[in-house]
């Protein structure tokens, strides 16, 4: 693999981190089954590429696009607990309803960020080639997201957010509200995934309407082999074992589809990802029967 593709796989691996960290606080810590993310993952991109097109300043552009995330999030949160529709379902509608406001927002299937100046090129240092600033500037961006996330969930409101995921009975016998801890941590998730979408459109050169298709396999593929590599409870290991495994599966992609001797092309992606996800259930499963084994 050339030092392109390498530093190529860390850059798509740090934005879906921002995703992973998403999909883990809704599945993990809300125990909250979020398909949401294929949705709010293009949003966020479609939101950023838009504003940026027309003028807007690229920091505004992606703080207007973390928003939409959050705003999708939080409907998808207040369908479960006001509606009191299936979480499954009600991430599914949203979902859905998101595709078509992804083409109204950017006004056809595509929007293109050729020659528009986005938040890398206001950031990159002169003397460095983009293919290495991006890298370098996406990674201060996740160590940021985890550290704020690592605060935030060691804070009163974020051990109820936790405690709701664990045990709701529990939690509102506590005098937690367990509703509006819902509609929090499902805006935080998609609040990250919706940056993940801006900072892709603004890497990629565009945003595109099917960027978001099989985004939330992404994220559970880096959750998973995440949590493979580093088994934690604490929050501050398992955030950090989330931004490893996707920064891993990504890199695991890239060396497949750059193996000659494999034989894999950019159609077998998908494929690819399916056998990745399928290993990374597979281990753990392995180790607990090697540990009873032993024991």
């Amino acid at each position: 693999m050339s030092l392109f593709s390498l530093l190529g796989a860390i850059e798509i691996g740090l934005i879906f981190s921002l995703v992973a960290l998403g999909v883990y606080i809704s599945f993990r810590l809300l125990r909250f089954p979020d398909l949401t993310v294929d949705g709010s993952f293009p949003l966020g991109g479609a939101v950023c590429a838009i504003l940026i097109s027309t003028g807007t300043n690229p920091w505004l552009a992606t703080l207007a696009a973390t928003a939409a995330g959050a705003v999708a999030g939080l409907i998808t949160g207040w369908f479960n607990v006001r509606l009191k529709i299936m979480d499954l379902l009600a991430s599914i509608l949203v979902m859905t309803a998101l595709y078509s406001i992804n083409l109204r927002v950017m006004g056809g299937p595509n929007v293109p960020l050729i020659n528009d100046t986005t938040l890398f090129t206001l950031l990159q240092p002169e003397s460095m080639p983009d293919y290495v600033a991006r890298p370098m500037i996406l990674l201060v961006v996740v160590v940021l997201a985890k550290l704020l996330l690592d605060w935030f969930f060691a804070t009163e409101r974020g051990l109820a957010i936790r405690a709701t995921g664990s045990n709701a009975r529990m939690a509102r016998a506590q005098g937690v509200n367990t509703g509006a801890m819902v509609l929090l941590g499902m805006a935080i998730s998609n609040a990250l995934v919706g940056l993940a979408g801006a900072l892709f459109a603004q890497t990629q050169g565009g945003s595109d309407i099917s960027m978001g298709i099989g985004t939330i396999v992404i994220g559970l593929a880096a959750v998973i082999v995440g949590e493979s590599i580093l088994p934690s409870r604490r929050i501050v290991y398992a955030t950090l074992a989330v931004v490893v495994g996707a920064i891993v599966y990504r890199f695991f992609i890239a060396a497949a589809l750059n193996s000659d001797f494999i034989g894999l092309k950019a159609q077998d992606l998908n494929l690819v990802t399916a056998a990745l996800v399928t290993v990374a259930l597979v281990i753990p499963q392995l180790k607990r029967k090697l540990g009873s084994r032993k024991a």
